[in-house]
């Protein structure tokens, strides 16, 4: 058997097995959650990048977010030189009602992540990293000490690797959302995930307002650029997306991401709709009309889909 032949084969192998675990979320059909409708599709991860990435996650057991979480956009991430890195563990102090990490008391803090993170970097040689993490409310600093020194251990170890980095609120401490400032990624990130009236279902421990704060304190205080992300299908109406986007300009966010929020498990908040490509689209020009530099507004958008366009 050729080595051309054999490459296929494994990177089907690869893809099969990644689109099983999408589609354990994307897909379940049982009591408890809704049918999906035929717009929601998740393309077989492909390429030879996408192979490459997939082999060194294999082998040296990197953790990202995207093979953990079965991001539906993995294999066109991957293609791209993008990946998505979680930190601080993944035992997480918040019960977020549609978030799948698990929620509990965390593990002791491993101060060598910062360098662990970087080499995963270099070893897949990605071109744009995201970084993210679990709150972690159990911490003096919520964590930001160790935030701060990824970013500079991921600059310098891969000099020419841009970042986003999708922060927690850090409970609205100026002096640790300073550190991330300092560190100065190309683009910050924050969710607001959902509009003001569904905040406390969705992000129980979180607060609407404390998040716009946060978004809008970045920003003042010299962050490149700014970046949130809204999932629809929770209850929501029209009139609230529309002036969730009109707060998030007010906080001069540059960039926005809307996609489908998808049930997790039977334990976390039911899919209320799924939401037509249609009014993605009305979402979308709606925003740009706001004057948002970027927007990514779909069915499969998650947080870092793109993530690369955002840092120009």
């Amino acid at each position: 058997m050729s080595t051309k032949i054999l490459d296929n084969k494994v990177e089907e192998s690869w893809s099969r097995i990644d689109l099983k675990k999408t589609n354990k979320i994307i897909s379940k059909q049982r009591s408890g959650f809704k049918k999906k409708p035929d717009w929601i599709r998740v393309k077989l991860p492909t390429g030879k990048k996408y192979s490459e990435i997939r082999g060194l996650v294999d082998k040296y057991k990197l953790n990202t977010i995207c093979s953990s979480g079965s991001c539906p956009n993995m294999g066109e991430c991957w293609g791209e030189g993008t990946a998505t890195f979680m930190i601080l563990g993944n035992i997480c102090t918040r019960s977020c009602g549609f978030c799948g990490v698990k929620t509990g008391k965390p593990e002791t803090v491993d101060w060598e992540e910062p360098d662990k993170v970087a080499k995963s970097i270099s070893v897949m040689k990605i071109k744009h990293a995201v970084i993210t993490s679990v709150d972690r409310d159990d911490l003096h600093d919520q964590g930001s000490i160790i935030w701060a020194e990824t970013v500079k251990s991921i600059r310098r170890l891969n000099p020419d690797t841009t970042m986003e980095t999708l922060i927690p609120d850090f409970q609205g401490i100026e002096r640790h959302i300073d550190r991330i400032i300092e560190a100065n990624p190309e683009v910050i990130s924050h969710n607001i995930e959902t509009v003001r009236r569904l905040t406390r279902e969705v992000r129980i421990q979180a607060k609407y307002d404390r998040s716009m704060a946060v978004l809008k304190y970045l920003k003042d205080n010299g962050a490149k650029r700014t970046k949130s992300g809204i999932m629809l299908g929770l209850g929501e109406k029209e009139f609230e997306v529309m002036e969730t986007l009109r707060e998030l300009r007010r906080a001069n966010v540059d960039v926005v991401t809307i996609g489908q929020y998808l049930q997790p498990s039977k334990k976390h908040l039911p899919v209320k709709e799924f939401i037509e490509p249609t009014k993605f689209n009305f979402y979308k020009d709606f925003a740009k009309d706001l004057g948002f530099i970027h927007v990514e507004s779909g069915p499969l958008v998650r947080s870092s889909y793109k993530a690369k366009k955002h840092v120009n």
